[in-house]
């Protein structure tokens, strides 16, 4: 698996196409969770989320072609269950969330594998630096709302963030905190209707 994260953004997985009627798409804030996981010395499995979180994407479902896809991540929301600990994570040690409040996901290309999976690849900005990652996805479900009148796209994606890639070091030596960080974010995005 190429050295990808995370916090990051979304869906779908067909190669980008031109020439179709697409329709945009943005992320359903209350629906859309971005987590990670990582070892605790050793001992157990710490997880975590961001409690903010937005974007937008392009997508036609007709042809399942993805042509744009930026998602946004407040890691100043950082969310552990902890507050000592969640005060650790956005110092300098990890996020960086006084110099750097904002991580930024932005597609560059996309990979189908099948109707309801791939790949989607892009740019990632965390800590001011930008590198390239990959996000696995599936296609969960994709019609109208059950409760109201919205038509709703749900979807899961895992990644790999690492670490030292982005300029986190901390605790490496030591080996108490892994380089290589899984993510995993679930996703609804709430098809926007055309102005009348």
């Amino acid at each position: 698996m190429k050295p990808l994260i995370g916090v990051v953004a979304l869906c779908l997985w067909l190669a980008p196409a031109t020439g179709y009627a697409e329709n945009r798409w943005r992320l359903d804030p209350d629906h859309t969770t971005v987590m990670f996981e990582a070892p605790h010395i050793g001992y157990a499995r710490i997880f975590g989320f961001f409690q903010r979180v937005q974007g937008e994407l392009i997508f036609d479902e007709t042809t399942r072609s993805l042509t744009s896809l930026r998602v946004k991540v407040d890691v100043d929301s950082v969310f552990t269950n902890d507050v000592k600990r969640d005060r650790h994570l956005r110092s300098a040690d990890f996020l960086d969330a006084n110099s750097h409040p904002v991580a930024e996901f932005v597609m560059t290309d996309a990979d189908p594998m099948s109707d309801r999976t791939g790949q989607i690849i892009g740019d990632l900005t965390l800590r001011g630096v930008t590198r390239q990652v990959t996000l696995d996805v599936t296609l969960n479900r994709i019609g109208p709302y059950p409760f109201g009148t919205n038509y709703v796209l749900g979807a899961s994606l895992t990644t790999i963030i690492k670490r030292s890639d982005f300029g986190s070091t901390y605790a490496l030596q030591e080996g108490w905190i892994p380089d290589e960080i899984p993510v995993r974010i679930e996703v609804e995005a709430i098809r926007e209707e055309p102005a009348p």
